[in-house]
């Protein structure tokens, strides 16, 4: 990624960032998509019925990992005994809408629509909402320090669980 101040960084370029994780989280490169994060990263799936600012300190959230929780999910995902991933499903992220919400000197804050298909057991499961990140610059690169998972589905009636990244 070209160097800029996070106040010039091209949309262009979010959207490739963001398009790139999606194919990091397809081709099951997870070890490679938690290096997308940073050391203070956190990242969330509130259920459905939260409201989209609400905290995990007070409300039911599916997940709410900080960078070490994140990393041990991803170490957990891609051992064989992660049953519920194991072999891994096959999933497409589909990502679009890509919005740069602020810029401030040190951040952007960015939110795009996504679907994600997954399929296992001769079952496809959809996942659709919305992404909200809060992204910086770490050694002229592009790092999620917060990325808050939206789902608009109104339960996981179907699914069931949310054993995929999203």
């Amino acid at each position: 990624m070209r160097m800029f101040t996070m106040q010039d960084i091209p949309r262009a370029d979010v959207e490739e960032f963001l398009f790139a994780e999606a194919d990091l989280l397809d081709e099951w490169r997870l070890p490679e998509w938690l290096e997308l994060f940073t050391d203070d990263a956190t990242y969330s799936v509130p259920a459905t019925d939260v409201p989209a600012n609400a905290s995990p300190d007070n409300s039911l959230f599916y997940v709410a990992d900080d960078r070490f929780r994140l990393s041990e999910r991803v170490k957990r995902l891609m051992k064989r005994t992660a049953h519920a991933e194991f072999p891994h499903s096959r999933t497409r992220h589909v990502v679009s809408n890509v919005r740069i919400r602020s810029r401030a000197e040190a951040e952007l804050e960015v939110s795009s629509a996504f679907i994600t298909f997954r399929t296992k057991d001769g079952v496809t499961d959809t996942y659709f909402g919305s992404n909200r990140y809060r992204l910086v610059q770490v050694d002229g690169n592009l790092r999620i320090r917060d990325k808050r998972c939206l789902l608009d589905s109104e339960g996981l009636r179907m699914q069931g669980r949310v054993s995929i990244i999203l």
